[in-house]
């Protein structure tokens, strides 16, 4: 069919199947790869454009709909999307970037309507558009700012504390360059066959005939040259990139098929596999009696962590009141609006990779290794990601696309469907954590003992990280003068469970928070005092022995008594009121310790000013949202002494930028920021002694020349003379910066952490006790940061965690083969997630960068517990099971007699 349409206010035309998608048109045929796609099925909005002005779904939309339209995409030069590209930079809407595009082109509709709407109206228009990262609040603000006419951000001034807009922003309003947005023309492209069954032998029939008959190529384990064994942790790797003879999970992947890329999928149904299906174990109770999944891990256990302290057993004994209790909670998707993606290439003898990734050096040693290739020979590129926490971590698509493309020596590329990518990539660990927790009359803790399961699924991943994490963080943020407490990770044929936003931590909070409300009820304390009661402080020792140098919870507990009250109070009036619609209050808290347990985890950084005056930062930290790019750069303009507009940033590349870790466990701005700080003074050291000048002494580029003031004196070096050094500039420095930590012995004492972030949040809500549904009216929030590096930031990833712990709590639960989709797996729209008020609390920790401590991983832990702590006050019932779907809260409220 020939098309003739408006595209961007321009005349086009092409010849295109009628009924080829929208989407696939305009990224495949056109290259506007600003629309983003990310579920094929009109459910997440990443793709939304305008045809004739309304918002539709690009990947909904036949081709032949736009004859003769007008269609509008994000790349369009308007001036209503340049004052919202505007906005969203200021506010700070856009953290990963994946679905800004959908998000600008369903807010350009409405404004063209309504220039100034209110944030209902922006609620509403934006409401079928998904976010991961920001948790919608600064994308309603942005939209509803975008009324001001040629507004730019703010002017990049300031370092360390300066809410300096993202650094990358301007590409994110543009439509950013994610894993299937950049590939090489005339390669490959590819698919994967993997297992419909939990577990299963597999054999293959004349895999040469049926690839001659499907014009394609196969490839299977056999083809794999190096280890066919990954794994995030070296020492418990054991997931094959391709099965051998058969699967343990349903998604695994058994052979990759590789077909011309002419933009059409290829037929597979008729794929010569042979399954056997054989009994699955489910259960991880039922685990220890099945038959091991890994000969070496008899019992199907994976690893225990535990952590004891004193004689919990006779601290419980003796104490006034003991609560206890049994929590579950189950899969948890991510949910990222960017499936994963790649493509690969060979430049020379050097094997190239791009794709999203949260640790591009991980990937390289991983895929080095099955490929058998030298790390040097491999080039890991990642591209923008459109979202990760914590499933990114795991090599997915590297090791298939590099298999392909050293094989065949062409470029090829591989993008997961939305139920491919849900099937077969890592989840939130289930939990079944039981135990119980004692306090003395007065209120104080005396003790806890606690033990938990967690299902682990069919290979390791994280879960060795995540059964020693939840016995460290298990006592809350609380001094606990005895514990007992003991975390198994068990194997199962489930899906692989993996990293999540908190490493486990969530679910110990789902567990130990609510008994804290009981205790305080028990004690006749208010359920707020009770806690900072019981807050560690500084010197306080920890459930491991660790004498804490800056702990913060006490002061964010104490921020929130003006909020507590107020809530209370009108809690207390509305219930007041006849009805079934009950409000409720409630309040968590939180710690999380930043970067890997026990173990090195350094982060290298190199800064260099180049000999026509350019400061280059070489920061080798993927940022996934979270705004490192940004941050790292701040701190290293604080510690040079040079403004961030005087700095490029390179990379990660890990042929450009050294190794500066995985982007993970709230550690890039601690790690990787010492780092930085390391570095910026290291070169700023330098460059004074070059011009004998002292510590007070300011810096400044003038072209090719730097300028160094001390006093009434200029010292001029010209950068332009200077001979290049190893790394290739005038000047240079790079730093690495390694938290001093120390191994937990058999009772795990010992120092797993060198720095803790804290924090607490308060819920309102209110429960209609004859449907079952909870509606959320406000969450504050407070965290304490050490030192806030970019206040804005910091409130997005606030506002963010927060939406996934409303998620966590009462809508998100993944069933394999039931919910492998984002209209049957539910996550939070603008709908669901309530004004959020964030009070950052500075404690600067004497380790971190300028005192800053991690915040990622720690916003999500408090929302879920708070929440049922919240419900319970409402109903007084108390929900054991997440989430908290309206049948349960009913069941509930019936076994509570309320």
């Amino acid at each position: 069919m020939r098309l003739r349409f408006s595209l961007n206010g321009q005349p086009a035309e092409c010849d295109t199947p009628p009924t080829r998608r929208l989407s696939e048109l305009l990224r495949e045929d056109l290259g506007l790869r600003g629309t983003k796609v990310g579920c094929d099925a009109g459910d997440c909005g990443a793709c939304t454009v305008l045809v004739q002005g309304e918002p539709v779904c690009a990947c909904l939309t036949p081709a032949a709909r736009i004859d003769g339209q007008n269609v509008e995409t994000v790349e369009a030069e308007d001036p209503v999307l340049a004052r919202l590209r505007a906005a969203f930079l200021r506010q700070g809407a856009a953290q990963c970037g994946i679905c800004t595009p959908g998000m600008l082109m369903a807010a350009a509709a409405l404004l063209r309507d309504r220039p100034r709407p209110t944030p209902a109206e922006a609620e509403a228009a934006l409401g079928g558009v998904l976010c991961r990262c920001t948790g919608y609040a600064a994308i309603i603000a942005a939209v509803c700012d975008a009324w001001r006419d040629g507004d730019p951000p703010a002017a990049v001034t300031g370092a360390v504390g300066a809410p300096l807009p993202r650094l990358d922003g301007a590409e994110k309003v543009a439509g950013d360059a994610f894993g299937a947005d950049v590939w090489q023309p005339g390669g490959l492209r590819l698919h994967a066959i993997r297992s419909p069954h939990f577990h299963a032998a597999f054999s293959f029939g004349d895999l040469a005939t049926w690839a001659a008959r499907h014009r394609a190529q196969v490839f299977t384990a056999a083809d794999i040259p190096g280890r066919n064994v990954f794994g995030a942790i070296p020492s418990f790797a054991d997931q094959p990139a391709l099965a051998v003879s058969h699967v343990r999970f349903r998604g695994e992947a058994v052979a990759i098929v590789a077909v011309e890329d002419d933009g059409h999928d290829p037929d597979l149904s008729d794929f010569p596999v042979t399954w056997t299906p054989q009994d699955a174990c489910l259960d991880p109770a039922e685990a220890a009696r099945c038959a091991p999944l890994h000969p070496a891990r008899p019992g199907n256990l994976l690893i225990e962590g535990r952590v004891r302290k004193g004689d919990a057993a006779a601290a419980l004994a003796a104490s006034t009141h003991v609560a206890e209790a049994t929590t579950e909670t189950g899969f948890v998707e991510h949910a990222y609006i960017e499936p994963e993606a790649g493509a690969a290439w060979m430049e020379g003898d050097t094997l190239c990779i791009r794709a999203c990734t949260q640790a591009p050096v991980m990937d390289r040693d991983e895929t080095a290794l099955i490929l058998d290739l030298p790390p040097e020979r491999l080039r890991i590129l990642p591209s923008a990601v459109g979202g990760g926490f914590g499933s990114k971590l795991d090599v997915s698509l590297q090791p298939l696309i590099g298999l392909v493309t050293l094989r065949t020596g062409r470029p090829c590329r591989m993008v997961f469907s939305r139920q491919e990518s849900m099937a077969s990539t890592t989840k939130r660990h289930p939990s079944r954590i039981t135990g119980r927790i004692g306090c003395d009359a007065k209120g104080r803790i005396t003790g806890v003992e606690v033990e938990g399961i967690f299902d682990t699924g069919a290979y390791a991943s994280w879960g060795p990280t995540v059964a020693n994490r939840v016995p460290v963080h298990i006592s809350g943020p609380y001094r606990t003068p005895a514990i007992h407490a003991r975390a198994r990770a068990m194997h199962t044929n489930g899906p692989v469970a993996g990293a999540f936003r908190g490493f486990g931590v969530p679910q110990a909070a789902i567990w130990q928070e609510p008994l804290f409300d009981r205790l305080a009820a028990a004690a006749g304390i208010d359920r707020l005092e009770f806690r900072i009661l019981n807050a560690l402080q500084t010197g306080d020792a920890t459930a491991t022995g660790q004498v804490l140098r800056a702990a913060g919870i006490r002061d964010c507990l104490v921020a929130l008594r003006p909020a507590w009250t107020r809530a209370l109070a009108e809690a207390a009036a509305a219930n007041a009121r006849p009805g079934p619609v009950r409000h409720g209050v409630g309040v968590a808290s939180c710690w999380y310790g930043c970067g890997n347990t026990s173990l090195p985890n350094p982060s290298t950084i190199r800064l260099g000013i180049t000999r026509q005056g350019e400061v280059v930062l070489h920061q080798g930290a993927t940022d996934i949202g979270q705004g490192a790019n940004t941050v790292i750069t701040q701190i290293a303009a604080e510690a040079l002494g040079l403004p961030v507009t005087a700095f490029r940033l390179i990379g990660p590349d890990t042929h450009l930028t050294p190794d500066a870790g995985k982007t993970s466990a709230s550690r890039q701005t601690y790690v990787t920021g010492r780092a930085a700080q390391a570095a910026g003074a290291a070169l700023r050291a330098a460059v004074l002694r070059m011009a004998n000048a002292g510590e007070g002494a300011s810096l400044a580029l003038e072209g090719a020349a730097l300028l160094v003031r001390d006093g009434g004196r200029t010292t001029r070096i010209d950068l332009a003379a200077l001979p290049a050094d190893g790394s290739g500039y005038a000047l240079s420095a790079e730093e690495t910066y390694d938290p001093p930590t120390a191994p937990l012995d058999d009772d795990g004492q010992g120092t797993p952490y060198a720095v803790y972030g804290f924090g607490a949040q308060l819920v309102e809500l209110s429960v209609d006790t004859a449907l079952g549904t909870v509606a959320l009216h406000r969450i504050t929030a407070a965290h304490d940061v050490g030192r806030a590096i970019n206040p804005q930031l910091a409130r997005g990833q606030i506002e963010g965690g927060i939406a996934q712990g409303v998620g966590l709590a009462l809508m998100e639960e993944y069933i394999p083969g039931r919910t492998e989709n984002l209209h049957d797996y539910l996550i939070p729209t603008t709908g669901d997630i309530p004004p959020v008020e964030s009070l950052l609390i500075e404690v600067p920790d004497p380790e971190g960068p300028y005192g800053a401590k991690g915040l990622g991983e720690h916003v999500l832990i408090p929302t879920a517990p708070a929440i049922l702590n919240a419900i319970h006050h409402a109903t007084g019932a108390t929900v054991t099971r997440l989430p908290a779907l309206p049948h349960r809260v009913l069941d509930a409220i019936r076994k509570a007699g309320s």
